[in-house]
């Protein structure tokens, strides 16, 4: 063989041999569990992305490791490494070097995570890593109408006067029909209208995500509850209905239809009654401050008002003077693609009155000032809300777009004795509304998610109130009376806020960069007018009008970063904004403009001790301008005792808030604990003074620095005891507060400390017998801070009920509701509710008859003593007594 032929020979040798090595190219890794324990026989697929097509693949050992072969001549950068195994969430991680490891941890997949059942005869609790499944059947009574009456007995579940559910001590965001979310947050009106009877289980989901693109990417501390429906429910037409009449002079109806299809949810329903029960407490949006500071369009509340007036720690139902009227529809379409469309619109109508009567007392250093009085109020309520969602929710695609539109007009009257003054008053309040929020989140093929969002709103607020005649016409008419004061005010809104962002998702961290804009356009307009005995109508003083006009405007970028992992979850939030506001009124030759850069970090941690038990850690720093209310300089009568401006500089705020805590649960013995600590200092550039007079206070703004800070402590534990079928519960509340008051001329350090101690049970003593007991015991104590005697009130509420259904088709309830105060220098109050009921269904029929009394020892009146700072207030209201009414009821 020549020389020739040999080197041919060698170089052909020498290209198989590369080729050879190329085809060999292997990658490497190893694949364990959250907890570092080797995951074998799992998956692991080599996906080309560009076509989407499996081009490789291989199983890890008995050890989790893994060898992989890469294909000749394909480019490393279109590669991408995905793992699966039974029981985990599928990971996925492109290539980027061929000679690197590729690692993977898997988290517990929440769907097919080997579940621990609890067994009691049967199974009522389910845990799935981060979601429990409350099988309802097993803790409903034979008298629980709603689910809500079901989920007030949940181990770990507590539920608030208010409707809010907490679970552990957390609040939870959302409640969840069959995974659609019908009703956003407003989930009263699920609790409070869907038979328990159709739902299978009540679901608490940890960590929950809603939008698919983000799943896994970016730390979500979220509780949200899902109601999963039995399958015979979901083909026909739900209705629980219920009519009655009663004595004196009631009524109650509750019509409602729904549906719980696949593709299409509905809760439609129309409700009346004047027996106390409030349908508006429905309509409470549970994330109402959360959304707020989202959108950071700080809108001033109402600025005037009949008077202050404390609501009793009573049921609302207890002492509400009411004519309601309640019609709600919320439906929801679901089509192909993940497509919904939601329509959630109600109209509301209410007629109420409210008597009371009442002492406010101010102690001063060295002076103590008194208000007395006595307010028969009405009021009459139009309010008319709409909202219409378009969404699509998919892996890789999130459209979200709410239009809002809020349309309400209330009318209050008064007569009012106050100081020995008898006066009438009437207010109007006609505010209206409209929003639409766009936000649309996509993922791109290099796995990047881009997000675009766009808040617009309009709002306007027209007040008028009207009080006479003579009242403290020193003060307002030269000391010559006169027939009334007419206060109006204003404050037209107009506010967008919108910003592109970007997310760059990585094996371990998500950094999101975001960048944007918000505009605020508001005017102050009020005036302060005396109608004389003539009917000729001035102004009271040049400094009782506003023309104010204010814009703010905000450039802002933002970097986030994320650590959604199954251990460790964190969030970091660093953003920074650039504000400019300029406000003007040249009725006082105010014109002003500020620049400010803000930075207002937020960390968030979240560490799993154990796969149930977790600490969390939370940090913010918030700087802010103050808003429209703060500045005007015309007076404006709030209210009958207060008569309020500001001065020309601007309130600048810090908020400094801390939390920790820790979550402990053991599902196999139903054992639910908590205990959460908190911080919060905020500071102001300027305070409040107060001239307090025997007839009227005087407030100003001030340029003087002004800080609070408040500690609080709060512990809850659940436990199911299997045995007795009984859940007990037990909370404990410490809560420090130090605030400053500038009142007459002096600062006045307060220190205010409430104590709070519960415990509950709920007992079922077999099939025939349930008792329910919950307790609340509250101390409140304030005094100023160089003083040596306090302030206390001392309060203990209790409630019972007993259920006993001899027969299936006969059950009797009789509860109970006692109330205990106490303040040294005055008489203890106390006071007992009773009320019972009678349901009885005949044999032949769908009807069931329920005869009730509410309030049977007919308490008419009601009185309770309050404590703030440095003033006490004893109030007593008037009660509307017996009520015994018969209702039937059916199903459809």
């Amino acid at each position: 063989m020549t020389n020739r032929c040999i080197k041919v020979l060698n170089l052909s040798l020498i290209a198989l041999l590369l080729s050879l090595a190329g085809l060999a190219q292997n990658i490497r890794g190893r694949v364990t569990d959250s907890t570092g324990k080797a995951v074998p026989y799992a998956s692991i697929n080599l996906v080309d992305s560009v076509n989407n097509r499996i081009i490789g693949y291989a199983v890890t050992d008995a050890g989790g490791a893994y060898t992989l072969s890469l294909p000749a001549n394909t480019p490393v950068s279109k590669l991408v490494i995905k793992v699966m195994s039974i029981g985990y969430k599928t990971r996925s991680r492109p290539i980027t070097d061929a000679h690197l490891a590729y690692d993977f941890i898997l988290s517990v997949s929440a769907n097919q995570l080997q579940s621990v059942e609890i067994r009691n005869s049967r199974p009522v609790l389910r845990a799935h890593g981060d979601t429990l499944a409350y099988k309802v059947s097993a803790f409903a009574g034979a008298q629980d109408m709603v689910i809500g009456d079901v989920i007030k007995k949940l181990p770990g579940i507590t539920v608030s006067s208010d409707g809010t559910i907490y679970y552990n001590n957390k609040p939870v965001s959302n409640v969840y029909i069959d995974g659609d979310n019908l009703l956003d947050d407003k989930y009263n009106i699920a609790t409070s209208t869907i038979p328990h009877g159709v739902v299978e289980q009540v679901q608490v989901i940890q960590n929950d995500q809603p939008v698919k693109v983000l799943r896994n990417k970016v730390m979500s501390d979220d509780v949200a509850l899902n109601l999963t429906i039995k399958k015979g429910a979901k083909m026909q037409l739900i209705g629980q209905e219920s009519v009655g009449a009663g004595l004196p002079h009631h009524y109650d109806v509750d019509l409602n239809a729904m549906m719980f299809k696949d593709n299409y949810k509905a809760i439609n329903y129309l409700k009346g009654n004047n027996t106390g029960y409030d349908p508006q407490q429905e309509l409470v949006a549970h994330n109402l401050s959360n959304h707020e500071q989202l959108v950071d369009n700080a809108m001033p509340a109402a600025l005037l008002s009949l008077g202050t007036v404390n609501n009793p720690a009573l049921s609302r139902s207890r002492y509400l003077f009411n004519q309601s009227g309640l019609l709600n529809l919320n439906n929801l379409l679901k089509f192909r693609h993940d497509i919904q469309i939601k329509l959630n619109a109600w109209y509301f109508h209410d007629n109420q009155r409210q008597d009371y009567s009442q002492v406010s007392t101010i102690f001063l250093p060295g002076d103590t000032v008194a208000y007395y009085s006595t307010q028969q109020k009405r009021s009459r309520t139009d309010l008319l809300h709409t909202q219409f969602t378009f969404n699509i929710n998919r892996n890789r695609y999130y459209l979200n777009d709410a239009l809002v539109l809020d349309n309400s007009q209330t009318a209050y009257y008064s007569n009012l004795n106050t100081n020995n003054a008898t006066l009438e008053q009437v207010l109007h309040d006609k505010p209206l509304s409209f929003s639409n929020e766009f936000n649309l989140i996509r993922s791109l093929r290099s796995n990047h998610i881009i997000q675009a969002y766009s808040y617009v709103s309009h709002s306007a607020e027209p007040e008028y109130r009207t009080i006479g005649p003579d009242y403290e016409p020193e003060i307002f008419n030269g000391n010559n009376k006169y027939a009334q004061l007419i206060q109006r005010v204003n404050v037209p809104t107009w506010y967008t806020t919108n910003y592109l962002s970007l997310k760059i998702p990585a094996n371990f961290i998500t950094q999101s960069f975001k960048a944007g804009f918000s505009v605020q356009s508001q005017k102050l307009r009020s005036g302060l007018d005396v109608v004389q005995v003539d009917d000729k109508i001035n102004q009271v003083s040049d400094s009782s009008m506003n023309n104010l006009s204010w814009t703010r405007t905000k450039v802002y970028a933002e970097a986030d970063y994320d650590l959604p992992g199954p251990v460790l979850q964190a969030n970091l939030s660093l953003p920074v904004s650039l504000q400019q506001l300029n406000y003007s009124d040249n009725r006082y030759a105010l014109n002003k403009q500020l620049t400010r850069v803000y930075y207002n970090p937020l960390l968030r941690i979240k560490y799993q001790v154990s796969p149930e038990n977790y600490l969390f850690l939370s940090y913010n720093y918030r700087n802010q301008m103050g808003t429209i209310e703060d500045i005007y300089q015309g007076y404006i009568l709030k209210d009958y005792l207060t008569l309020y401006a500001n001065s020309a500089e601007l309130i600048e705020k810090r908020d400094q808030k801390a939390s920790a805590g820790f979550s402990y649960r053991k599902s196999l013995q139903m054992l639910f604990a908590s205990l959460n600590i908190s911080y919060d200092h905020p500071a102001a550039n300027k305070i409040a003074s107060a001239i307090i007079t025997n007839n009227l206070q005087q407030q100003v703004m001030l340029p003087y620095p002004n800080a609070a800070g408040s500690w609080a402590v709060s512990s809850t534990a659940s436990k199911y005891f299997f045995a007795l079928k009984t859940t007990f519960s037990a909370g404990l509340q410490w809560q420090h507060t130090r605030s400053v008051q500038l009142q007459n001329d002096q600062l006045l350090s307060f220190n205010t400390i409430t104590k709070t101690g519960s415990l509950g049970a709920n007992i079922k003593a077999g099939k025939q017998v349930a008792i329910d007991y919950n307790a609340t015991f509250i101390q409140t104590g304030s005094h100023a801070a160089a003083a040596a005697s306090a302030n206390h009130i001392n309060q203990l509420q209790q409630q019972a009920s007993v259920e006993y259904n001899p027969l299936t088709n006969v059950q009797f309830r009789l509860s109970g509701e006692y109330y205990f105060t106490r303040r040294a220098g005055n008489p203890d109050l106390q006071y007992f509710f009773a009320d019972g009921s009678v349901k009885f269904k005949p044999n032949k029929g769908k009807t069931k008859f329920e005869l009730s009394a509410v309030n049977m020892l007919n308490v008419k009146t009601y009185k309770a003593f309050y404590l703030q700072a440095n003033m006490f207030t004893a109030s007593s209201y008037t009660l509307p007594g017996r009520i015994v009414m018969l209702k039937a009821m059916f199903k459809i």
